[in-house]
Formats: C-alpha cells, sequence, structure tokens
C-alpha cells in the first residue's frame, strides 16, 4: 500500500472521522503550543481522546493496516535492521516482511504520514517500506522490550570502563564523580533512567537494585511477583547507589544507615512519584523503588473490581456524615488505591478534606495534604491535633500505628468529623479486636466505626491463553460447591502477551462489613472477631475467600490465586 505523498494533518483526519471538534481540536493546539507536544500527544496528554482512537482514526482514513503490537513476536533478522536510536527518533518499529512481497518491509508507526521516517527508514534498510498503524505506547514498550536490556548493557559497559580507566580513584571520588555528573547523558546517570523507564513500561510496582557477592541484581515485582531482568558486574553498585541517594535527596557519604527518599520522574509524558528506601547489606547497599503514579491511585471505583453489591455497600459507608472507616490488608494489598479513590469521590467545593500520610503518596487537587515527620515531632498524634483545629470536615490518616492515633481518631469521628485510615489486620472483622488490643474501649469502637473494608489483590489470569479443566473433589470444597455439581475452572498456561507468566493485571477482592445495628451490640458487648465474624455473615457479608470463589468460577483468576489470599480462613 502506497501512501500519497501529500501529507493530511492529523487534526483535520480526527474531525473528518468525528473523533473530536474543531473546539477540542484548536484546544488541544493551544496546549500542545505551550507544552511542546504534537497535536495527538497533546490531546491524549489532555484526556480528550486515547492513543487507540487516534490509531483507529488513521487506519479508517488512510486504508493502513492497525496492529497490536503486545503480544506480537518480532523476528531477530528484522529488528537487526535498523539502530534503535532511529526507533526511538521516529516512534516506530520494524515488524515482519509481507508475506507476499519480501521486499517490503511493513513497519509499526504511530504517524504512518511521517514521510520523512519512511523515505529515512527505506535508504539505512534498502527495502521499500510500508506503514502499519499503532499506538506510541506499543512501539515504546516494544522498542524497550527488544531493545532496552542491550542498551542498559552497553551503558553499564561504559561506565565499567570509565572505573576501569580510573583505576587509582577511591570509593570517595567515584561518589564525588556521581555527584557531579549531572550531565544528563553520563552514563550512570542514562543506567538509572533506564532502568526506572523499563520498569514503567513493563507494570513494575517495585525495583530492587541488590548488591550480590559477585553481580548487582536488578528484579521488578510485576504483578506480585519478583522477576530477575538484569544483571551487572559487582563494581557498578556504588555509582547506581551514590546516583541514586542524589536523586533522592539522601545523605551520599553515609552508607552504615537506613536512607529513604523521593525521586519525580516523567515516564512517557506520565509523571511517576519513586519512593526510594536504601539500606546496607554484606556486599553493599540494596536500593527498593516503589513507583506510583497519580493516575494509578486515583482511579474510578468502577476499575477497583467491586461487584454490584459491594459497590453498594462501599457508597453506603461513605455516604455516612461522621464516623471511622477502615481499609485493613497487608502491604501492597492495594489500600492505598481503595482510599484516594474514596477521597477523589469525597472531594467536593463544600467540604474540608486533610489527610496525614507518611509518605504522601499521590497529590491530589483540592485536598490539604499534610507529611508527617518524625524530626520536627509532626507524628501521626501531633499531626492530627493541629488538624482538628483547621475545621476539617474529613480526615485521612495514612495509617493507625499506635493507641494515641487510634483514640484521636475515634475520638474527632465522634465529634462529627469523617475519618477514613488503614490498619494490618488479616479480615474485616480482626479489624474490630485490633482497635481494643490498642487500648480503645468497645463501647467508643461500636460508635465510631461506620464500616470496614478488608481487601486483597489476586493476579487476572491472561484472557488470551487460560485453559480450562473440570474441578475436583477438593476444589469443588474449597470453592463451596456441591460434590455432584459439574464446575469448570481456569488455570493460567502462558503465552507472549503475558510473558509466559499465564496472567496479566490484577483485581482487588473485598470483605466489606458496614457497621449494623446488631453488629454495634456484639462490639460494645466486648464480642472477639469470631463473634462479629458470625453476626455479619448473617448480615450478608462475603469474606475475602467468597468473594475469591466467585472469581475462581468466573474465570478471572485461578485456585492457585485464591489459595493464596485466603489460607489464613
Amino acid at each position: 500500500m502506497e501512501l500519497s505523498r501529500k501529507k493530511k494533518r492529523l487534526g483535520d483526519i480526527l474531525i473528518e472521522q468525528k473523533v473530536i471538534t474543531e473546539d477540542q481540536l484548536k484546544a488541544a493546539l493551544a496546549y500542545g503550543r505551550d507544552k511542546k507536544l504534537r497535536v495527538g500527544e497533546a490531546l491524549v496528554d489532555m484526556g480528550t481522546i486515547k492513543e487507540i482512537d487516534i490509531a483507529k482514526a488513521l487506519q479508517k482514513q488512510l486504508g493502513c493496516e492497525y496492529i497490536s503490537l503486545q503480544g506480537f513476536q518480532i523476528e531477530p533478522e528484522v529488528l537487526s535492521l535498523v539502530e534503535d536510536s532511529i526507533l526511538k527518533k521516529y516512534c516506530l518499529i520494524p515488524c515482519e516482511f509481507d508475506k507476499t512481497n519480501p521486499n517490503i518491509l511493513k513497519v509499526a508507526m504511530s504517524d504512518p504520514m511521517d514521510i520523512m521516517a519512511m523515505d529515512d527508514l527505506s535508504i539505512i534498510t534498502n527495502f521499500q517500506i510500508e506503514p502499519v498503524v499503532a499506538t506510541t505506547t506499543d512501539i515504546r514498550v516494544a522498542i524497550d522490550k527488544y531493545f532496552g536490556e542491550a542498551a542498559a548493557r552497553n551503558v553499564a559497559a561504559l561506565y565499567a570502563k570509565e572505573r576501569q580507566e580510573h583505576k587509582k580513584a577511591t570509593e570517595e571520588d567515584a561518589a564525588s564523580a556521581a555527584v557531579n555528573d549531572n550531565i544528563d547523558n553520563s552514563p550512570i546517570v542514562v543506567l538509572v533512567r533506564t532502568i526506572i523507564e523499563q520498569a514503567v513500561r513493563q507494570r513494575t510496582s517495585d525495583i530492587h537494585i541488590e548488591a550480590l557477592e559477585e553481580r548487582v541484581r536488578v528484579r521488578f515485582r510485576v504483578d506480585g511477583t519478583l522477576k530477575e531482568v538484569m544483571s551487572y558486574e559487582a563494581s557498578l553498585i556504588d555509582g547506581i547507589v551514590a546516583r541514586v541517594k542524589i536523586s533522592g535527596g539522601m545523605d551520599i557519604s553515609e552508607k552504615r544507615k537506613p536512607q529513604d527518599g523521593r525521586i519525580t520522574q516523567i515516564v512517557d509524558k506520565m509523571e511517576y512519584d519513586i519512593r526510594v528506601s536504601i539500606l546496607p547489606t554484606v556486599f553493599g547497599e540494596k536500593i527498593v523503588m516503589r513507583l506510583t503514579s497519580k493516575q494509578g491511585l486515583t482511579k474510578p471505583k468502577s476499575a477497583l473490581g467491586f461487584t454490584e453489591d459491594e459497590m453498594n455497600k462501599f457508597d453506603g459507608i461513605l455516604a455516612n456524615p461522621h464516623g471511622i472507616v477502615l481499609v485493613t490488608g497487608p502491604t501492597g494489598s492495594g489500600k492505598s488505591t481503595t482510599l484516594y479513590t474514596a477521597l477523589s469521590e469525597l472531594n467536593t467545593e463544600d467540604v474540608n478534606i486533610i489527610t496525614v500520610e507518611d509518605p504522601v503518596e499521590a497529590n491530589i487537587d483540592g485536598i490539604n495534604q499534610v507529611q508527617v515527620n518524625p524530626k520536627a515531632e509532626m507524628t501521626f498524634a501531633a499531626a492530627l491535633r493541629s488538624i482538628l483545629r483547621q475545621d476539617p470536615d474529613i480526615i485521612m490518616i495514612g495509617e493507625i500505628r499506635d493507641g494515641e492515633t487510634a483514640e484521636i481518631a475515634v475520638k474527632a469521628s465522634i465529634t462529627g468529623h469523617l475519618v477514613v485510615s488503614t490498619l494490618h489486620t488479616n479480615s474485616a472483622a480482626a479489624t474490630i479486636s485490633r482497635l481494643a488490643d490498642m487500648g480503645i474501649e468497645p463501647y467508643l469502637i461500636a460508635d465510631a466505626t461506620v464500616g470496614v473494608i478488608a481487601q486483597r489483590l489476586v493476579k487476572r489470569l491472561c484472557p488470551e491463553c487460560k485453559r480450562t479443566k473440570y474441578a475436583d473433589s477438593f476444589e469443588k470444597e474449597v470453592l463451596g460447591v456441591p460434590e455432584n455439581a459439574e464446575v469448570a475452572v481456569c488455570m493460567p498456561n502462558g503465552c507472549l502477551k503475558c510473558g509466559g507468566s499465564g496472567y496479566s493485571g490484577r483485581i482487588g477482592v473485598y470483605e466489606i462489613m458496614p457497621i449494623t445495628p446488631n453488629i454495634k451490640r456484639v462490639i460494645a458487648a466486648g464480642g472477639d472477631s469470631e463473634q462479629i465474624k458470625e453476626v455479619a455473615l448473617r448480615e450478608g457479608m462475603s469474606t475475602l475467600r467468597m468473594s475469591a470463589a466467585k472469581l475462581v468460577l468466573q474465570g478471572v483468576t485461578s485456585m492457585s490465586e485464591m489459595k493464596r489470599i485466603s489460607f489464613e480462613e
């Protein structure tokens, strides 16, 4: 397919295809001029349309083929035709030779009207270029997948070579070189930036950079599972740690104590907030970076994975004008996302919302967020006392860690404030017992608490490759279905699209317990978690295991994931 040499403007195509209006185009052009973005990037950045909308409009208008690069395997001989620097410059990637004419090279492009890019590629490869449409994100992820590790290795080799040339330099000299190394293209800066970019594109939640005896290991936690992605020679750890410390505002000379810091980095036009923890180990310092984005934390309620019944209970709990709402679960179970979603829901012009967090995980417009700072004697309890004088309607406490914080939170809720917070407990009923263990009187807990949400995250089965089998008698018993029923369950398999893991993404599993009059009576009488749970179940609560079982029966997740999150029941 030969495109017309006369370039048509993307904005005109999108208007012709009725994807955007004239006014939206004008707004995007003005926004693009300010931010130095192309019109397509501006429209996506503003949230007017999605990348896929642009790709589909171009496909329709130009008659190009559309390709989804997720799960598409590009052969090595195709990849070897062009250097990755050219691919990044034009945001494209060769994907395959035409099946009917081997002289034609199909190239995935976010802008198939870029004549200059096609001419350059034709000269470099000596092939006739046929553009196919793909989204910008798909192309960047593909470039990262096929060239990212090699690029990182080249940078690491360059840094190692530099160190060899300055063999006489001491560790202090290496650290001071990293301090002065603010040049964007210096090897160690590029290496750290590349590791973070690769992590973001692989949907990583945590990056682990570990000093082992003979090498530096880099692992990414994707969908809750750690996997090794890179390995470098041991001499690189000092440079990497020094670079991360500088970026995170930490003390570069302190190597014996744990340190915490914070880095902000923009990847693919999205800002990521990175919490850094550095811990001294036997062979050097270990770095863990937790990646969060504002968009990731402030999801709409519909994206959390609530069923219709759970959504109604969630809305009912948030509708209370005062009281305590508690979200519980282990680290990494999505509590922060649920809290931020609740706050975004309650964030209107007529309410004053104040949060106390350690640390502030995402900045939300219209909410007053306070960072805990023990060095300045700004603890959760101290911050809460000050906040109560700030005329708040809603208070969010990052975590109730001690009796003092719990006591102030309870008093604040009884005096007419809605308080939302988190606790580390295994179930909704156990949360009430935890408050009692912290020294809060049962009658106060009963009076103050309006709802408890216990949650976990389970991995979603990859829809492309999941396998179905009939459940055996043990599985039927675990799922709570009759022995004589014929029940199908799904299992992970593994394909290109999910990277061989059999899973893609995660979904929340919830145990929502509104505090009804009957439950209040049990709490006030000093009932234990089993008694509270018994009443809650009679009133229609689904436990974590029951909620996970529904997802297994729907083919959303597997039996092994269900067992992993509900072993304690």
